[in-house]
């Protein structure tokens, strides 16, 4: 046994003094024995694959980890654990870990749990000691109240484990739904994601895709092909563009591995780590009363004319800087993150360079989801309003647009979090209400001076109240009559004046000032007392 008073192994008590060993141990066989075990968990699958995985412009699994964490802080979980599966020799492959990566890390210096799915293990398939290893991490994550970064390359359950593996779908399922709203779940998809297997992805908060080498779908190609007659590819059945266009499972899309990892990284840095805590506040060297000379160009334009809200939002918020969430997705309304005055923002806002800004089915569905985030989270609302109503038709009456738009109802009616709005131009009938109107719980309203906010606008408001009128008119006459009942309607019923002198728009701002404005409005609400909901409802899903 080593004599621990012996200067080759003994801490130096004086720095000055060198210590010089009399003779150099030989390392031991448990160390010999424990380091090529590591090393050859931590090589992956065989080489073939690596370099097939390469081929596929993929990064593996360990590398994929190292462009998400900071250097150095990745603490691994379960490096040595094994498939227990006994059948078609998938013991006897001793495969180290089992197809995922799973541990701890930091990310610009904050702490969050990891999965990472390796391919070039069995094609990165489910089995259950794999999924035993993502449910252990995500028990952790939950308890030590950190997020949770899944990153699935997957061929999907391992067939070989039979009912084994899909019960280990349902204890990730389990956790995810128990995490939800607990703590920030992200789902990196790099690879293919089919079956069963989608719907861990889709119960997280926000999921990542990349152009070209991500996949979802429930039935592939041939299963497609098979059951309906139709033929697709892969990339168009579910891809990413597929996904962050037509579905809308996809949040955020990428263009490459790298970038993909960048935008994950800036994503949490606007997300606490769990429900209990605030989001990040940053010091900011933009003005708190930094002049917004594009709110006066609004209320000289035309209410019909179509503009980005994006302008808007960018000219808002702290550095110009805004990560929207969605932006291939019901782009008739605008989501995602800014801070103002340093503290994070959830901003939804009405587009009208899109379906006029008017609301329908997937806009309330993506609008209704975030606001529930944002609450869950204690992240303030700002709702900034230009809508003209529910986009009409018969696709949208048979679609469900009655319980679709019941879901925004429900959200911001739910949501106790600070809320703000600003009616910029326009805000009329039934999605006045469902934009955070006062009386579903605004905290602070406001209002530009050019805004019209009515039961309907004006042009149609007066084809029914005066059709008698401007049908008996000449035809010669009419346009001008029109437009001069349309102007007294306006000032009358639509003024934001007439709005505010009933409370239900707490104060008509001055434009140019509305960023200092929504600061000391947020400033003020930052000690508000969260409602007790007394347990949870029934959202109209």
């Amino acid at each position: 046994m080593p004599d621990l008073n012996d200067e080759a192994i003994r801490a130096p008590q004086n720095s000055d003094k060198k210590v010089h060993p009399k003779k150099v141990r030989p390392v031991s066989e448990s160390l010999v024995k424990y380091r090529a075990l590591r090393a050859q968990a931590e090589a992956g699958g065989p080489p073939e694959k690596i370099e097939a995985q390469k081929k596929r412009g993929k990064l593996t699994a360990r590398e994929r980890i190292a462009y998400l964490l900071d250097e150095g802080s990745f603490q691994e979980i379960g490096l040595l654990m094994e498939s227990r599966c006994t059948d078609f020799g998938i013991k006897d492959k001793h495969i180290k870990g089992d197809g995922v990566v799973t541990g701890f890390g930091k990310v610009n210096g904050r702490p969050i749990a990891v999965f990472s799915e390796d391919f070039t293990q069995l094609g990165g398939s489910l089995g259950r000691t794999h999924a035993d290893k993502i449910a252990r991490i995500m028990d952790m994550a939950r308890d030590a109240g950190v997020p949770v970064v899944g990153i699935l390359d997957s061929g999907g359950a391992r067939i070989q484990e039979g009912v084994d593996s899909l019960d280990g779908y349902g204890e990730i399922f389990l956790r995810n739904t128990l995490s939800s709203g607990k703590i920030p779940q992200i789902s990196v998809i790099v690879g293919p994601c089919a079956g069963g297997a989608v719907y861990s992805p889709a119960l997280t908060d926000f999921v990542f895709m990349v152009k070209g080498i991500s996949h979802m779908f429930v039935t592939g190609p041939e299963v497609v092909k098979a059951a309906t007659g139709e033929e697709v590819d892969f990339e168009t059945l579910g891809g990413a563009q597929t996904h962050s266009s037509k579905s809308g499972v996809c949040h955020f899309m990428a263009n490459s591995e790298p970038d993909c990892f960048r935008q994950v990284k800036e994503l949490l840095d606007f997300l606490p780590s769990n429900s209990s805590e605030p989001a990040p506040a940053i010091e900011t060297k933009d003005s708190h009363d930094r002049k917004v000379p594009l709110l006066e160009k609004l209320c000289e334009m035309d209410p019909r004319k179509p503009y980005r809200v994006h302008h808007i939002i960018w000219w808002l918020a702290d550095d110009h800087k805004f990560m929207e969430v969605h932006h291939g997705y019901a782009r008739n309304i605008v989501i995602g993150f800014m801070r103002l005055g340093g503290r994070v923002t959830g901003v939804i806002a009405n587009n009208p360079s899109h379906m006029a800004g008017a609301l329908d089915i997937n806009a309330s569905d993506k609008a209704a989801r975030f606001i529930r985030f944002l609450n869950c989270f204690n992240i303030p609302i700002l709702t900034l309003v230009d809508v003209p109503g529910y986009w009409p038709g018969v696709a949208q009456e048979h679609g469900g647009i009655i319980r679709h738009g019941a879901k925004l109802l429900y959200a911001y009616s739910e949501a106790s979090v600070p809320k703000v709005s600003l009616v910029l131009r326009k805000a009329y009938g039934g999605a006045y209400i469902a934009m955070n109107s006062k009386l579903m719980g605004g905290d602070f309203n406001f209002s530009l001076p050019s805004a019209e906010i009515a039961v309907m606008g004006p042009r149609g408001a007066i084809e029914i109240l005066y059709s008698k009128q401007i049908k008996e008119a000449k035809d010669e006459e009419r346009d001008a009559l029109k437009a001069k009942l349309a102007k007294e309607y306006s000032d009358k019923f639509a003024s934001p004046y007439q709005t505010a002198s009933t409370g239900s728009i707490d104060e008509v701002i001055e434009p140019a000032s509305a960023r200092a404005t929504l600061i000391d409005a947020f400033e003020l609400l930052r000690g508000k007392k969260r409602r007790d909901s007394g347990g949870p409802g029934n959202i109209p899903l």
